[in-house]
């Protein structure tokens, strides 16, 4: 294999363009235009100053706390996926605090001359000290990456005979979509793997994680002899793109956004590596109360004007809720506890009103279970068979084992403005193929839609979104869903605004309302 390093081009104070070339020999060579200032600005402008020279050792030496493997985490990249050269096109410093800052950027690698592969990362900096410092992790390799054992390679494969287009025919940018339209050819565009006689005609990049399976994240080459188009919208999906800027330092979101009145899938932004948006559950979180609220009226017999008291902490069925930061409502009916996302409400009234069985059958009817068949795959978990009391406490509120992936919350949105749940997917209805057997899953009527919606309404007229600077027209429902004990939690907003439903999911992102709202508003400001 043949190895590279890389370059790139201004950031912050740093202007002009970094890029290395690796000849026969190895030599380098790289220009620096403007002298650049100070504070994370230095740092970020030696860090890839040092990255375009091949200086690994310089760039260890400006991360704070690098890891033992972070000489290995670059020459593996290089070597196994042959880069030739790589060009770095970052973003001027955003400082995020008083001790943080950020610089995204995007990757352009040639690999062996046989195709580039473009996508954006984020070069995060901390202050330690009186010293700005890298604060180093896989994803500033590639979005997603975890700190596991990791395997790259570059693999012959039959050139695509079909090229993937948006749904007015415009190319389809690289980056987020590169895996997403990697699955489809890998089912519609009659390719794969070469014949015996070793003869190949385009590449693909593969990486592997640990034991997980290998993820093709982009093909390239080739000379298609007809187009697909699919549903991307590059309005919206350039719109989605710029909100995930947004994200908090070092977190990785996705941001999904579907038409409620047809299923297709507008955009798909996503920094949780692969096609994490589709195939990666964690638990919704308050989101969820989407279906309870739905079960609550379909099958307990509420009206969003029914009272329903909004207690601090309640404990019920031997399981103490909270509240988040400790809110709480007297006289409170269920479109406030709704609007105001109380906990201690929604848990107690599932385990009083509901059957498990009851929340399940509404969980399912939004799509809990469901058949994915988008034409790029996905994987929804069923809804946990959930046992009376404390289970159903936290399964109201979108805990326990309760799961759902960006897609899936996205869908659920979409349906509540509808009235219908449809089926998500990034390709006509009519060309989708059944998957393991199973054909796609007709759309059907949800319960409760009607007050849902108005439900959803206030939560951003006088709610928990209500100072996210959500445009007029929006509905939605924030989500903060805590992952373990430490009460660390996901951020999430899911929402609609006409004929576009989306999720909002930041890994790590400690609050819905401060975190995720925030970023629906850029993104739907953005259009």
């Amino acid at each position: 294999m043949r190895g590279g390093a890389v370059g790139g081009r201004g950031i912050g104070c740093l202007a002009g363009v970094l890029v290395l070339v690796l000849g026969a020999g190895g030599c380098e060579a790289w220009a620096l235009t403007r002298r650049d200032a100070g504070g994370p600005e230095k740092t970020a402008a030696s860090y890839f100053a040092a990255w375009s020279n091949g200086d690994l050792s310089r760039m260890r030496g400006l991360v704070a706390h690098a890891p033992d493997g972070f000489v290995a985490w670059h020459k593996d990249l290089t070597s196994g996926l042959s880069v030739m050269s790589v060009a770095l096109a970052p973003d001027p410093v955003v400082r995020t605090g008083t001790d943080s800052a950020r610089a995204d950027f995007t990757v352009t690698r040639n690999l062996a001359g046989h195709g580039d592969w473009t996508f954006r990362s984020t070069l995060l900096l901390r202050r330690h000290g009186h010293r700005w410092r890298v604060q180093w992790t896989p994803g500033t390799l590639y979005p997603g990456l975890k700190d596991e054992s990791t395997s790259w390679t570059l693999r012959n494969v039959k050139a695509p005979a079909v090229a993937f287009v948006a749904a007015d025919g415009s190319s389809l940018p690289g980056g987020s979509l590169d895996p997403y339209v990697s699955a489809l050819d890998d089912t519609y565009g009659d390719s794969g793997d070469d014949d015996s006689d070793g003869e190949t005609s385009s590449w693909a990049v593969e990486v592997q994680q640990g034991s997980a399976p290998p993820q093709r994240l982009k093909v390239f080459g080739g000379h298609p002899t007809r187009t697909i188009h699919t549903t991307f919208d590059l309005r919206v999906q350039k719109a989605a793109e710029r909100a995930l800027i947004g994200a908090p330092p070092g977190k990785a979101a996705a941001i999904v956004a579907v038409r409620p009145s047809t299923g297709e899938i507008l955009a798909v932004a996503d920094r949780l590596g692969g096609r994490g948006a589709f195939v990666s559950s964690y638990p919704p979180g308050s989101t969820f109360k989407v279906v309870t609220a739905a079960a609550l009226m379909a099958k307990g017999g509420l009206s969003p004007s029914s009272a329903a008291d909004c207690p601090s902490v309640v404990v019920t069925a031997q399981r103490t809720i909270h509240n988040h930061e400790g809110t709480a409502a007297g006289g409170a009916t269920l479109a406030d506890a709704f609007a105001r996302s109380c906990n201690t409400t929604f848990a107690k009234l599932a385990v009083d009103r509901l059957a498990p069985g009851g929340l399940a059958d509404t969980a399912a009817a939004y799509g809990f279970g469901a058949p994915v068949l988008t034409g790029a795959g996905g994987s929804y978990r069923d809804f946990p068979d959930v046992a009376p009391g404390a289970d159903l406490a936290e399964s109201a509120i979108g805990q326990g084992r309760v799961q759902a992936t960006p897609l899936l919350m996205a869908s659920v949105a979409a349906a509540v403005e509808d009235g219908t749940w449809r089926p998500p997917r990034l390709l006509p209805a009519s060309m989708l193929k059944p998957a393991g057997g199973d054909s796609p899953p007709e759309p059907h009527d949800v319960p409760s839609a009607d007050a849902l919606r108005a439900m959803m309404r206030r939560v951003v007229t006088d709610g928990t979104a209500s100072s996210a600077g959500l445009p007029p027209g929006t509905s939605g429902k924030t989500g903060t869903a805590e992952y373990n004990d430490s009460g660390a939690s996901h951020a999430w907003f899911i929402g609609f605004k006409g004929d576009l439903a989306f999720s909002v999911f930041v890994q790590q992102g400690d609050s819905g309302p401060k975190v995720a709202a925030p970023m629906a508003a850029v993104f739907l400001r953005s259009l």
